[in-house]
């Protein structure tokens, strides 16, 4: 399958892609450049996202920083 970057460097992963790799609203993916072939490879991490209790609203800013911390790393 063939698909276009935008602008933005954005791609949109085709339907049947989404549907094998189970890909849904949320999920996170792991990029990675082989330099021997070339290639870029793409992956679905495992597990779901921690729901968090936080006794209060948070911010997005603040959620996503709760997230990549909980991940280990900066998304």
């Amino acid at each position: 399958m063939k698909v276009k970057v935008t602008r933005n460097f954005q791609i949109t992963i085709p339907a049947e892609v989404r549907r094998k790799m189970g890909l849904k609203l949320g999920d996170v993916l792991e990029v990675e450049y082989n330099e021997e072939k070339g290639e870029a490879i793409i992956r679905k991490l495992g597990g779901e996202r921690r729901k968090l209790k936080a006794g209060r609203k948070l911010t997005p800013d603040e959620i996503e920083a709760l997230i990549a911390e909980g991940m280990g790393d900066n998304l």
